[in-house]
């Protein structure tokens, strides 16, 4: 396929329609992944199977060397799995959790403790996820609070938190896009950073996305699939579907827990966030020609530093539950149980990094930002540009691909319609970003917030659509006012006002049927 064309669309579509329907992830990526082979190579058989090979090997080997980039990531899920599992066994996930149990003495507390770590581990999407689910889970399991639960507020605090601060991988990588589109068409009244810093008011989503959360936990609104999760966890004591195959991170029941202490849980976790943090810091300073605090994040290599991180990480966990002197079988076993928890995960990001490589052969990203063009009424561009955004991220599965394609389009179609409207326009299409990766079941994000979490990874994407649907109406309605008044606050203070409008509504809905029920 060397033109655009809708049939592009067809393979995202088509694994899409059949996780809603069949809540089984792996064939239906299956399914996605050979019909975009055979649309590609004209609907050979061998050819297709040759080519979704190559893209396999090409995540372990390519270009005559290691692809550290997608290994990385696997070994940092295996070493984090291990991790957690020698965590179980030296008792410090039951003991964290007694601890915390004493000190937060309520369902909301436990959340608002999660959301906040959220906040404050802004460093990175990858390393948010599954650390903050990973910390959260013994707190939140001793609360009753269902696994989706965790996992939408992991997921929907990751992605907003990164997207808005200039000191993440995110916020330096969009930096680096926003200058060169200013520099193109000589935008001299503020630099990348500046642009940055001035948009965040701009990025709808990321702000409600965030404040739903904190709205949902405080005014409890439980609505949809979530409400039947969370009245299991409540009532019944099910944080999860047991008879469910495959639930990434968990290890529960299958180890034989020592007498643990908090530190052997807090210690690796701590030594594990710094020790990340510190190489990324290196890795950044070794690969930016000149070195400043924006360069050095721009230019961080994320998947090494997670790894060195991890190892760290692991290797503080193992001396601390060796300290207990357990006997080397129950040592081997929670590696082993660790390792088989992640694989769930990882057959899932692999399946997803492959169908998002055969989506981007089928350039259906480049065929959605072609339907937009400068014909279209200017006030309605910001709307629209945050739709197409979100559904382009939604098909692709990737919130950063969609910056790299839609960025420059927007930045086009401001500096030929409005120069005025150029910062508009490219928040619009971050926001837009967001939404649809947040929703997309092939995101990575989305598939490592469901492994921090240790929730079913269709059971997150279930739970979390509404309210990410919810977000982005009040965001819509936002944008919309932004066109037609020009107001950048104007259209911040209509989205979150609805949104708040929509959330207190729904809670008097659900107040009144509890009432009704009891």
């Amino acid at each position: 396929m060397e033109e655009l064309s809708a049939l592009s669309l067809l393979p995202p579509l088509l694994a899409l329609a059949m996780i809603i329907v069949t809540k089984k992830v792996l064939p239906s990526l299956g399914l996605g992944i050979l019909i975009g082979a055979l649309l590609i190579n004209d609907w050979s058989v061998l050819a297709s199977i040759s080519y979704i090979w190559s893209i396999f090997a090409g995540f372990f080997y390519t270009d005559g060397a290691i692809n550290t980039w997608e290994l990385y990531i696997i070994f940092f899920l295996l070493i984090l799995g291990v991790m957690a599992a020698l965590i179980s066994l030296s008792g410090g996930s039951r003991a964290f959790g007694e601890w915390a149990l004493r000190r937060v003495k309520t369902r909301t507390g436990a959340q608002l403790v999660t959301f906040l770590f959220g906040i404050l581990i802004f460093i990175d999407d990858y390393f948010n996820s599954l650390t903050v689910g990973q910390v959260s889970r013994p707190l939140t399991d001793r609360h009753g609070i269902s696994r989706a639960k965790l996992a939408y507020i992991v997921d929907s605090v990751a992605a907003p938190v990164c997207v808005i601060v200039p000191l993440s991988s995110w916020g330096a990588y969009i930096i680096t896009i926003i200058a060169g589109i200013l520099e193109s068409y000589q935008v001299n009244q503020y630099s990348g950073l500046q642009a940055f810093l001035y948009m965040i008011p701009m990025n709808f989503y990321a702000i409600t996305a965030l404040l739903l959360v904190l709205l949902m936990i405080i005014w409890k609104t439980d609505i949809g699939p979530m409400k039947k999760h969370e009245r299991l966890a409540l009532e019944d004591g099910v944080l999860f579907d047991s008879s469910k195959l495959g639930i990434p991170g968990e290890t529960g029941g299958q180890l034989d827990e020592l007498t643990g202490r908090v530190r052997d849980l807090v210690l690796p976790i701590v030594i594990l966030v710094a020790a990340t943090i510190v190489f990324m810091i290196i890795t950044g300073a070794q690969n930016a020609e000149t070195v400043t605090v924006l360069s050095v994040f721009a230019e961080t290599d994320v998947s090494a530093s997670l790894v060195y991180g991890g190892l760290i990480g692991l290797a503080a966990a193992l001396i601390l539950t060796l300290t207990k002197k357990p006997k080397s079988s129950m040592v081997g076993k929670a590696g082993a149980a660790g390792i088989k928890a992640m694989m769930p995960a990882i057959y899932i990001l692999i399946l997803a990094w492959i169908i998002v490589a055969v989506i981007d052969e089928l350039q259906t990203g480049a065929y959605l930002a072609a339907l937009i063009d400068g014909s279209i009424p200017l006030f309605l561009l910001p709307l629209l540009l945050f739709i197409v955004a979100g559904f382009m991220a939604f098909s692709t599965g990737t919130s950063w691909g969609t910056f790299s394609l839609l960025l420059p389009i927007a930045g086009e179609i401001a500096a030929t319609l409005d120069i005025t409207m150029m910062l508009p326009f490219l928040a619009s299409v971050l926001a837009g970003s967001i939404f649809g990766d947040h929703c997309s079941p092939i995101s990575d994000t989305t598939i490592l917030s469901s492994t921090g979490a240790g929730s079913h990874h269709i059971d997150h994407v279930v739970t979390q659509l509404p309210y990410a649907l919810i977000a982005a109406g009040a965001s819509s309605i936002g944008y919309l006012v932004l066109g037609v008044s020009g107001s950048m606050w104007l259209g911040l203070l209509t989205a979150v006002v609805l949104l708040v409008a929509v959330v207190y509504i729904m809670k008097m809905i659900l107040s009144k049927s509890t009432t009704a029920s009891a």
